[in-house]
């Protein structure tokens, strides 16, 4: 276990910069408060903009390698400590700083156990547990990280802290290159160590960490401060020195002052950019891109074909300067065309068609099994009309499945 630096400096001097006048530290003009009543945010995209790049933390389906095989599993950092010891925000400091465009942040918040009826008047009455074990569904936890790490798509549950309970949104992620899952529980289970390449502790004084949870506790999820207080001493600090310190031992590195502690981040950004590069998860494009030039086309693909109409239309989407009415009306316009082509390979038979003033001409008709179609539905009905209509669902693995609610004879 590495102690990074800072380990020695005085507490007083961080408490004095966290706790500002009273309850409400100053907030820096850089970075605005964070608010949350649930555990996924639903107002925020699930991206982050540095002066770089674009970071997507919801993750992306999986890529493959120009071999046409799966990338290496993701690597994972576990990020345990304290509650309200930073853990979050040092998260996202570490994803800014990485500079890779997919990483998953996943909270162990999401994960509290569904409550009996006991057990939410328990909540009610601050007497129910929350920072133990047990409140847990390390199950999930487990089973979810275990599919992120191979690339493969899952569902997250929300939980809303006001109410105690799960609501009824579940948030998408898919796998990444690099996965951060933060929590107080982090470390507390020897399956979930397993899983994790990296694992650091975040160290923060526990004044500093109790006026950071009254001020959450009071101005995001409507607390009394006599509840926070009495939920802090009868089960935070005890689960604390129980549970949650003994873990520091497991850590690989332990990061004192949070957030504060930016040269510990840089050591931490730097070593996981090496792993990367050992595990080739930094990819490496150009090869991506010059890897089918050597090699034919598979049979079973078909390209569309390159027409004037189509190279101006890939022109202004590639585009940097193109507006996003533009980029929306020209994707939309592509998407046609791709469908239409698409269609042309149905099977049809000829038929005779009657029209509603009573004329006949030759026209073609669907000759096959049902289609399962899926996507953009919408842009399929542009094309078709209204002769398909259901709802549609996109897995990990890029299967499309529509699941249709009448057939039709024709198209």
């Amino acid at each position: 276990m590495a102690s990074l630096p800072g380990m020695a400096d005085d507490v007083k001097e961080a408490e004095s910069a966290d706790t500002g006048h009273g309850l409400r530290p100053p907030v820096s003009p850089a970075r605005s408060t964070r608010r949350r009543t649930t555990s996924q945010c639903k107002s925020e995209p699930p991206l982050l903009r540095t002066s770089k790049r674009t970071i997507y933390t919801a993750g992306r389906p999986p890529w493959y390698n120009e071999h046409g095989t799966q990338s290496k599993e993701a690597f994972v950092i576990g990020l345990g400590g304290g509650s309200a010891s930073g853990k979050t925000t040092v998260a996202r400091m570490i994803i800014e700083a990485l500079d890779v465009p997919w990483v998953v942040l996943l909270s162990m918040d999401s994960f509290y156990k569904v409550l009996t009826e006991e057990q939410q008047a328990q909540a009610a009455r601050n007497e129910y547990n929350f920072d133990h074990p047990d409140s847990f569904d390390f199950e999930l936890i487990i089973c979810t990280l275990k599919k992120l790490k191979q690339g493969k798509s899952v569902k997250i549950p929300t939980y809303d802290f006001t109410t105690h309970s799960r609501t009824k949104d579940w948030k998408t992620l898919y796998g990444a290159n690099v996965i951060i899952f933060e929590g107080i529980m982090a470390f507390a289970h020897a399956e979930l160590l397993k899983l994790l390449d990296m694992k650091i502790f975040v160290e923060t004084d526990s004044d500093i960490r109790l006026v950071r949870r009254l001020r959450r506790d009071i101005s995001e999820r409507g607390r009394e401060i006599e509840g926070v207080l009495k939920q802090y001493h009868t089960f935070v600090k005890p689960a604390f020195d129980q549970h949650i310190q003994p873990t520091m031992r497991l850590a690989d590195i332990v990061v004192p002052r949070g957030s504060g502690n930016t040269v510990a981040i840089d050591l931490i950004v730097q070593h996981v950019h090496s792993q990367l590069e050992k595990r080739k998860l930094r990819w490496d494009m150009a090869a991506l891109a010059s890897a089918h030039q050597s090699q034919p086309l598979p049979r079973t693909l078909s390209v569309l074909k390159e027409t004037p109409q189509v190279n101006v239309m890939h022109t202004i989407i590639r585009n940097r300067e193109t507006s996003r009415d533009e980029f929306i009306f020209y994707s939309r316009r592509l998407m046609r065309l791709l469908i239409e082509y698409a269609l042309s390979f149905l099977p049809f038979k000829s038929c005779i068609v009657q029209t509603p003033q009573g004329h006949e001409y030759e026209g073609r008709a669907y000759h096959g099994k049902r289609v399962s179609v899926g996507g953009r539905e919408n842009r399929l009905q542009r094309v078709t009309g209204d002769k398909i209509s259901g709802d549609s669902d996109i897995t990990s693995s890029f299967q499309l499945s529509l699941h249709q609610i009448s057939s039709t004879d024709h198209i």
